[in-house]
């Protein structure tokens, strides 16, 4: 009795990918061996999409015209006002062989905290 049921793209045993038909009259899961004849795979079509997401601006970022505002917007929480949303930007402050370091500045209060990575 198989214990997953759906898709013939997954292996029914263990959930696994199968792989795509070959030469062989069986596909067998990579996983756990599980056999099914290439006939059940005969007249399916595959298909594929991607889906873009939409276009946004930053977070009224575009009227700003101080530069230490400029740059991307990542979803971290500032420790003063406790907001979502903080611009960075990294620079090598140590030596080469050390990690950079990570400046972060608060949209809403310009508070600024660096992280060393």
């Amino acid at each position: 009795m198989s214990c997953f049921v759906g898709d013939t793209n997954f292996c029914p045993e263990c959930g696994n990918v199968l792989p795509l038909p070959g030469m062989q009259d069986i596909i067998r899961c990579p996983r756990c061996s599980f056999g099914i004849p290439v006939k059940e795979f005969s007249g399916r079509e595959i298909r594929s999409t991607v889906v873009f997401n939409p276009e946004q601006s930053t977070l009224a970022l575009e009227d700003e015209q101080d530069s230490e505002l400029k740059g991307p917007v990542i979803d971290r929480r500032c420790s003063r006002c406790n907001k979502e949303g903080m611009v960075y930007h990294t620079r090598q402050m140590r030596s080469a062989d050390e990690g950079q370091t990570v400046f972060f500045t608060c949209i809403h209060c310009r508070y600024q905290e660096k992280e060393d990575s």
